[in-house]
């Protein structure tokens, strides 16, 4: 599964929907301003076989030499000189990075050929190399030191450079950092006060193996003591009883006991009052266990859940566990304890549409209809899963504030002819994917956030759809609202046709494929789940058994409608199972069979949007709640309305339709649709 996340952030609207005077209708989605078509590169499939030939050994420039000038043959060179990096010259690497040095080509090469030149210890090769700002693998960074070293330049400034790898974090340091890390100790670079600085910072992660391998150059007593503080995080022990009543050592056995707590929750609530009174335990102390032993417990609803919830001191409760407590409240039915639980959350937590929904809720059910419309109207201000319900609950339409950019044609062509711009487009239709990426990464960064919006209109003409929900959002929330970039729609006349077919709703079907693989027909999950809507080979080839379609093996799953037809035939297979519930086939078709019928023996009858909030994994909860709210946007884009989220998470697909909503005071720099 490729789920992603729906940004929760949005700007605030500024009066509520239910002013209609302050509010536009939101039209039907225009397409987005035309951007330069694509070139067609008729040399691509050449370039595609260069590659190959390349890659395999058996390039001959005179073969290819009508490609000499085109834009991708840096990294033809490339991966010919990646295939013999081992024998490869300084004098021909040194030519390849003057050539593309300020390239993603040539930041790829340089990272291998430092590494090439690291393995051979050739260290006036690899300091001829070197680009501090540009290489930040900590390997490399050692690798840099032990040239240094070698080349007897360990300065000063070479031993601040040591001591900032060695403090940079508590994990394990590569192989490479050995003689560097060595050389820095031997020459009194590691004082106590940094050795104690990582074996804290490793304790933190329970990394006790950089516990013991930082405490070597400790003293004699105080290497023991560590030792002693490592071991007791691997598994809790007594001779904990007896250390010194420091505040070191009460952290120390507050991360064991912490550690113990995410397998044992019983046992380490057990062990935890006689090591905090042995050791004077404050009630951070304290919390660090007892959190675990709470979240342990609580993420599979445990009997002792509420208790455990409530022992955990308000110093340690974070922003998960006041979440949990409301879900674990939610999922025993018990309304007061889930409402009090939200009350205590913080103002920006409670202000979530999430938890204004579920709040509004709750006091809808002890009886304030007054105070719950005012919190449904506060939620239904955001274009969200909650808002949508809320919105709902008071009848009012769906919020939404498109932003229609206006860029000038040339702002488009300039982006469109961009080098680096080109040569990611080109990669990518060659699917080389990893060097298209670097591609894309290095225009970015050099783009202001037109640009960069622009480019990813680009990348959309060229069928590369993903590049908006890695690209925009990040650090400007205005380009949440563009929601033809943000939610691409293709293949919308096989989708309708098939979900025509299995009676599904066309909008549910997109907001799946946006969510699995955000429209890369070649796109493959860790599961091996493939294509548009991520049918796992087994399923793929069973279905097609069952509608009696030829099946070429796995490789069909990458020919888009053939995935539409077998995803739509699997989803109606699993609507039927379900009982016509798209939420349960939701939650079925990205957790699986067990733990669905798991939570559906666990609570039910309960009400639909209960139900989805107290689902155990977070994966699945949000995957639920996230393709729901793609619905609605995908039924916009497609139909300019959207059925009711209320009947639509029931799996009705005649439902009441609702229109959108846009107050004029929230979409000031929006161009009107």
């Amino acid at each position: 599964m490729l789920p992603r996340p729906l940004p929760l952030l949005f700007a605030a609207l500024a009066a509520t929907l239910a002013t209609a005077a302050c509010a536009q209708t939101t039209a039907a989605p225009p397409a987005v301003a035309s951007v330069p078509a694509p070139i067609a590169d008729p040399l691509l499939p050449r370039v595609r076989a260069a590659l190959e030939a390349a890659e395999n050994g058996s390039f001959d420039a005179a073969q290819y030499a009508d490609l000499a000038r085109h834009p991708l043959y840096g990294w033809i060179e490339y991966a010919g000189l990646r295939r013999n990096i081992d024998s490869l010259s300084n004098a021909q690497a040194q030519n390849f990075l003057a050539r593309y040095g300020d390239q993603a080509a040539g930041g790829a090469f340089r990272e291998i050929w430092l590494a090439a030149s690291a393995r051979r210890e050739d260290w006036p090769a690899f300091l001829a190399a070197w680009k501090p700002e540009l290489v930040k693998n900590t390997a490399l960074r050692c690798a840099e030191l032990s040239a240094r070293q070698a080349l007897r330049r360990a300065d000063a400034q070479w031993t601040r450079d040591a001591q900032a790898v060695w403090s940079a974090s508590g994990k394990a340091l590569p192989n490479e950092c050995d003689a560097p890390m060595a050389l820095l100790a031997a020459q009194g670079g590691l004082d106590d006060t940094l050795r104690w600085q990582r074996i804290d910072a490793a304790a933190a992660e329970g990394l006790t193996a950089v516990m013991r391998s930082a405490a070597r150059g400790l003293p004699a007593d105080q290497q023991a003591q560590t030792n002693d503080y490592a071991a007791f995080i691997d598994g809790v022990n007594e001779r904990a009883l007896s250390w010194p009543k420091t505040e070191r050592s009460r952290r120390m056995a507050s991360y064991g006991l912490a550690r113990l707590g995410k397998s044992a929750p019983a046992a380490a609530e057990a062990q935890l009052p006689k090591y905090a009174s042995a050791l004077g335990f404050s009630d951070e102390d304290r919390g660090r266990v007892l959190y675990q032993t709470a979240l342990w417990t609580v993420a599979s609803y445990g009997p002792e859940s509420a208790q455990r919830l409530n022992a955990v001191p308000a110093v340690s409760y974070d922003e998960r566990l006041h979440e949990w407590r409301a879900r674990e409240a939610m999922a025993r039915s018990d309304w007061a304890g889930a409402l009090a639980a939200i009350r205590k959350m913080g103002a920006k937590q409670r202000g979530d549409s999430r938890w204004q929904y579920f709040e509004a809720r709750l006091t809808e059910r002890a009886g304030d209809k007054a105070g719950a419309d005012r919190l449904y109207r506060e939620a239904a201000r955001k274009p969200e899963f909650h808002g949508f319900l809320a919105a709902d609950r008071i009848g009012q339409p769906y919020a939404l504030c498109p932003l229609i950019p206006n860029d000038s044609a040339a702002a488009k062509a300039t982006i469109a002819r961009d080098p680096a711009v080109l040569r990611a487009m080109g990669l990518y239709k060659i699917e080389r994917k990893s060097w298209a990426v670097r591609e894309w990464d290095d225009a970015l960064s050099r783009f202001d956030n037109d640009q960069r919006r622009i480019a990813v209109e680009v990348a959309q003409s060229h069928g590369w759809f993903d590049r908006a929900v890695f690209s925009l959002g990040k650090g400007n929330p205005e380009e949440l609202r563009l929601y033809n970039l943000r939610f691409p729609l293709h293949h919308d006349a096989t989708i309708r046709r098939e979900s025509a077919k299995n009676n599904l709703d066309p909008a549910w079907v997109a907001a799946e494929i946006r969510a699995e693989s955000v429209f890369d027909p070649n796109a493959r999950s860790g599961a091996n789940a493939m294509g548009l809507m991520q049918v796992v080979p087994a399923t793929g080839a069973n279905v097609s058994k069952r509608l009696g379609l030829p099946w070429g093996g796995a490789a069909t799953l990458y020919d888009s409608d053939t995935n539409i037809i077998l995803g739509t035939a699997y989803l109606r297979e699993l609507l039927d199972k379900y009982g016509g519930q798209p939420y349960f086939a939701m939650a079925g078709y990205n957790a699986g069979p067990a733990p669905l019928a798991r939570w559906q023996s666990q609570r039910p009858g309960m009400d639909a949007d209960f139900w989805i909030e107290t689902i155990s994994y977070k994966e699945t909860r949000e995957y639920v709640a996230r393709v729901l709210a793609f619905s609605v946007i995908y039924d916009w884009r497609l139909n300019g309305d959207a059925m009711n989220m209320t009947d639509r998470m029931r799996g009705r697909i005649d439902a009441p339709r609702k229109r959108f909503v846009c107050p004029l005071a929230a979409a000031p720099a929006a161009k009107s649709p």
